[in-house]
């Protein structure tokens, strides 16, 4: 077993793998065909043309559909497509979203999200459990739309999540049990001795947020230690999608594979999006990203000890890397024409979070 010793140092403070590649549906000709070059400042109309042909790929009555693995919804899907409906000021689809969610997802007893949905079964819910992720995402659309949009009737229920997820969703850390990890499922494996994370599920800044919207410090603290994490991570060389935290340190998980993958590529999104631009995670997953050996490909999953086992030019994955260098701007009218649920969906989020942050625009000396 691999093990990653590190220390934590004193800090105070107040799920899905995925196998995509290639996609079925043509999202970037689109793209190209309006001319569309989207930057930090979009202006208003390309950013909504993105956002409309974002909605007709993957929406239908509320429901973010994930082509690519065999049209089923989950609750990352119906969370980015909350937060992205409000961010375009889309208040009709936001709550088309919201109601088939609340309808088919919010079928637990706590306030937390089934985490699949197939359309091909009889009983559409194959598993019950919640990934924290979707739960995160859709909480935080939830009070932005209430506190930014003005659309009210949301911040009670924004409120209810963050307290589950603060009840449910947190384990002490083996290794200095006064801290707090986001754990991947209110049902995730966590005892005293080894605890099961994903590193890309820390989005600091909606924990932060929701932390201060429903009075919950624990969800503060759980993302002041998520950056801390990340950074111990950053020293070992590798950002995995999975890993165990234990009381010597970090371990391979007991139920996945050791990769850089489709999930750990989020890391840098998220940090920098939470006002992190200088995280060593952030510089770590551009060098993992840069790492390959096909011409304008970069590396979407590796295994640990560097070697690439899958490359992709699609802009969704480049978007990333820029916006981690904070660069700009970001050309969305060229790559790979295939495209699917998973990338095209990266590439608005990038196109929000420049908005919302202080990198470089094109529009900037």
């Amino acid at each position: 077993m691999m093990v990653w010793k590190l220390t934590v140092p004193p800090r105070s403070a107040c799920a899905i793998v995925y196998g995509i590649m290639h996609g079925r549906r043509d999202f970037i000709k689109a793209l190209s065909a309006t001319g569309l070059l989207l930057t930090g400042r979009a202006q208003a109309r390309p950013a909504q043309d993105a956002w409309r042909m974002w909605k007709d790929l993957y929406l239908q009555g509320g429901r973010v559909i994930d082509h690519d693995q065999g049209r089923i919804s989950h609750s990352e899907g119906q969370g980015y497509g909350l937060l992205l409906a409000q961010a375009h000021g889309d208040e009709v689809t936001f709550r088309s979203i919201e109601n088939w969610t609340k309808q088919h997802l919010a079928i637990r007893q706590d306030r937390l999200m089934a985490w699949k949905w197939e359309p091909s079964k009889e009983n559409n819910i194959t598993d019950w459990q919640n990934a924290t992720d979707g739960d995160l995402f859709r909480a935080w659309a939830l009070l932005r739309a209430a506190r930014d949009s003005g659309w009210h009737d949301f911040g009670e229920v924004a409120v209810s999540i963050a307290h589950d997820i603060a009840d449910l969703c947190l384990a002490p850390d083996p290794r200095a049990p006064g801290e707090l990890l986001l754990i991947p499922g209110a049902e995730a494996r966590r005892d005293d001795d080894r605890v099961l994370i994903n590193p890309s599920y820390f989005m600091s800044r909606a924990l932060r947020e929701l932390g201060v919207a429903a009075d919950e410090p624990r969800l503060i603290r759980a993302a002041d230690h998520g950056e801390t994490v990340l950074a111990e991570l950053a020293t070992t060389g590798f950002l995995p999608n999975w890993v165990d935290v234990t009381p010597t340190g970090f371990a391979e998980p007991m139920e996945h594979d050791t990769l850089w993958g489709y999930d750990a590529l989020r890391i840098p999104l998220y940090l920098v999006w939470s006002g992190q631009k200088n995280h060593p995670a952030v510089a770590l997953a551009q060098t993992l990203l840069g790492g390959g050996d096909i011409p304008d490909h970069l590396v979407v999953e590796a295994i640990s000890e560097g070697a690439p086992r899958a490359q992709s030019n699609h802009p969704g994955y480049r978007a990333i890397r820029d916006f981690a260098a904070c660069s700009s701007p970001l050309d969305l009218s060229s790559g790979d024409p295939q495209s699917d649920y998973y990338p095209d969906t990266l590439l608005l989020l990038v196109e929000v979070a420049m908005r919302e942050t202080d990198c470089p625009r094109q529009d900037q000396p």
